[in-house]
């Protein structure tokens, strides 16, 4: 899952959605918890993995995965948690009250209370000018992200440029994917959010980051 994804399953708890919209850019052991880090937004970071692993392991997800190129299916992950986020934004009617724009509005504000981490504080001004989170609802916006990845963020040679040209040939597919998994990732993170895990040695587990793919900025 991608921000605008992960912002929204965190739930309405703001140390959550804090929590959410960092797991990205905390890696590693929560116990002991990282400095400056409250238990809720610890909390917030568990579930943004546990989100992911859902994921993985979802089968409307999974058939995302599968309708990518041969050339691209490495990739997979990242790029279906960028069309899932396409998808969130164009049916965001359907899973929220709160108008897209006023809710993006609301997590800008939220992050910029931080703390943040270094790198997530950095982006942060061009992705609150530019409206990261909403900006997926434009396929455009999709490939132009997706191509920025292939030359920046990834180290080696690889094919990922070009790869907005997938949602467009199999559109249908993979909205139909997406309109299937979100109800599911709802109810799990909901579910999450009133058992909880806690921090306990006992849930280590919930504390490793996902094995799938990482999601990755608008930029």
């Amino acid at each position: 899952m991608n921000y605008l994804a992960h912002a929204l399953l965190a739930g309405a708890d703001p140390d959550y959605r804090l929590g959410g919209l960092l797991g990205d850019f905390v890696k590693g052991p929560l116990v002991p918890a990282p400095a400056g880090l409250s238990p809720g937004v610890v909390r917030g970071i568990v579930l943004h993995r546990r989100i992911d692993s859902f994921a993985d392991t979802h089968p409307a997800f999974w058939r995302s995965r599968q309708r990518i190129s041969a050339e691209r299916r490495r990739y997979s992950g990242i790029i279906v948690d960028l069309f899932y986020d396409h998808f969130l934004a164009v049916h965001w009617a359907r899973y929220s009250e709160e108008p897209l724009e006023a809710f993006t509005a609301g997590v800008y504000a939220l992050l910029a209370e931080g703390p943040l981490p270094e790198r997530l504080a950095r982006i942060l001004p061009r992705m609150r000018a530019d409206d990261w989170l909403a900006g997926y609802r434009e396929p455009a916006a999709v490939g132009r992200a997706l191509d920025r990845i292939a030359e920046h963020r990834l180290r080696r040679s690889n094919s990922l440029g070009g790869a907005g040209s997938e949602l467009a040939l199999r559109y249908r597919d993979f909205e139909g994917d997406c309109l299937a998994f979100l109800p599911a990732a709802l109810a799990f993170a909901d579910t999450w959010r009133q058992t909880g895990d806690g921090l306990t040695s006992d849930s280590r587990q919930a504390l490793r980051p996902a094995s799938g793919a990482s999601a990755v900025p608008l930029a």
